[in-house]
């Protein structure tokens, strides 16, 4: 199964978008591989959408529910999928990236697991351009890491934990016992908890609503069972885990 996925990967289709800017960028200008989900109610309608050039948007490749792989612009072209973003020091992200969008219709169209299909070729497909453009594993985010004032995708549904798996992105070495005894003891001081996480990348603020909104996407990323509002001694324990293999 893993050398017929592959295979298909290697024969991907291609759907150019005119979304892209004209110059071309070097491969060592790619630093980072970002993940969205399409968040519309049809996988044709998406792709229309990528491919129009009055909704100024677009990806490097597009995944559809049956796994095939479309591409939509070269990567040596910055496409425009992450707009207004943010990664440490790193601002709008469309110039140093690659878009990925998978097909699900998000939250506001019924939210589901990715299939099986879906999460093979991610795995595939990242470990290629991981390996072709040397991309750092903590490189590897989500929209909603990137611009998390604006965007909640993939979510929570993302594989992100197999992907670990496969030497592909960052996660925390904690184990599931620890994080169970921690998760219902609120932080004392959440303030040490934000200085972690804008140390961490995510886009510091000192408004208390903007700072829940990046919590919760830091939540979908790295603590998916359960999203709220109150800092615990888990998402401290993991926030903390993850800076120091950093």
């Amino acid at each position: 199964m893993f050398q017929f996925m592959q295979k298909n990967v290697e024969k991907m289709s291609i759907n150019y978008s005119p979304n892209f800017d004209l110059a071309k960028r070097s491969a060592l200008d790619i630093k980072y591989i970002i993940f969205h989900y399409t968040g519309m109610k049809s996988e044709e309608g998406a792709i229309k959408r990528l491919i129009n050039y009055h909704s100024k948007v677009s990806c490097h490749y597009f995944i559809k529910k049956n796994g095939e792989i479309i591409k939509m612009v070269p990567d040596l072209y910055v496409a425009w999928h992450a707009g207004i973003s943010s990664w440490k020091k790193d601002k709008f992200l469309n110039s140093n990236s690659i878009g990925i969008e998978i097909s699900n219709p998000g939250y506001e169209h019924g939210y589901c697991n990715f299939t099986s299909k879906q999460v093979k070729s991610i795995i595939i497909l990242s470990k290629k351009l991981k390996k072709k453009y040397r991309i750092k594993k903590e490189n590897i985010l989500g929209h909603s890491d990137i611009a998390p004032l604006r965007k909640m995708d993939p979510g929570e549904r993302f594989p992100w934990k197999l992907l670990f798996k496969n030497n592909i992105c960052h996660w925390h070495n904690l184990s599931e016992e620890h994080c169970k005894r921690l998760r219902k003891i609120k932080l004392i001081d959440s303030k040490k908890f934000y200085k972690l996480l804008f140390k961490f990348g995510y886009k510091s603020t000192n408004k208390s609503n903007e700072k829940t909104k990046i919590f919760k996407n830091f939540q979908r990323r790295f603590r998916p069972q359960i999203i709220s509002s109150t800092v615990d001694q888990e998402s401290y324990a993991i926030l903390k885990s993850l800076i120091y293999q950093s």
